[in-house]
C-alpha cells in the first residue's frame, strides 16, 4: 500500500509539473506608448517637422504670387484688351493648378518621410519585444495599443518595462 502510495504521489507530481511546462505564457505591450518614449522617435519628429515647415513656406509663397497675379489681374481686366485678359487667366489657372500639385506632392513626400523615419525605430521595437519574449519564454506578445485585445488575464506578462529597460529607456 505503502508503495502505491509512493507510486502515485510521483506520478501526481510530474503530470502537474507536465501540465505546469505545457502551459503558454503570453505578453503584452502597448507599442504605441513605447515608440513614444524611445529617443529616436524625438529626432524623427523633429526632422519632419522641418521638412513639414518648409514645405509649408514653400506653399505660402506660391499662394502669395497667386494672389499678387489675381489682385494684378482684377485691378487691370478692365484696360486689357481680350488676348492678354485671356493670357492672365489661363496663367492664373495654370498657377492654381501648380499650387494643388505641390500641395499633393508635398503630403505624398511627408507620409514617404514619416514611414522612413519610422521604420527603423518599429524594427527596433519590434527585435526588443522579441528578445523580451524568448528570456521570459513568451509564446505570444498582444500589442494592446491596437484595442483589439478584449480581455487580458493579470497572468499576462506586461512586457513594456523589460523591453524599455533592454533600449536603456527609463
Amino acid at each position: 500500500m505503502k508503495k502505491f502510495f509512493v507510486t502515485f504521489l510521483t506520478i501526481a507530481a510530474l503530470t502537474i509539473t507536465a501540465a505546469q511546462a505545457q502551459t503558454p505564457k503570453f505578453g503584452h505591450i502597448d507599442i504605441q506608448q513605447l515608440i513614444q518614449v524611445m529617443p529616436e522617435r524625438t529626432t524623427a519628429v523633429s526632422e519632419l517637422e522641418k521638412t513639414a515647415g518648409e514645405l509649408e513656406e514653400m506653399l505660402g509663397t506660391l499662394q502669395t504670387e497667386l494672389q499678387t497675379m489675381y489682385k494684378e489681374y482684377t485691378e487691370k481686366r478692365e484696360t486689357m484688351s481680350d488676348l492678354i485678359r485671356q493670357a492672365k487667366e489661363e496663367d492664373i489657372q495654370a498657377k492654381q493648378q501648380r499650387i494643388e500639385t505641390f500641395r499633393m506632392q508635398s503630403e505624398q513626400q511627408l507620409q514617404q518621410k514619416q514611414q522612413d523615419l519610422m521604420k527603423p525605430i518599429i524594427e527596433k521595437a519590434d527585435n526588443a519585444i522579441a528578445e523580451v519574449a524568448k528570456e521570459q519564454g513568451l509564446v505570444y506578445v498582444f500589442d494592446v495599443s491596437s484595442r483589439v485585445v478584449l480581455y487580458k488575464s493579470n497572468q499576462s506578462v506586461d512586457c513594456l518595462p523589460l523591453v524599455k529597460k533592454k533600449l536603456g529607456i527609463e
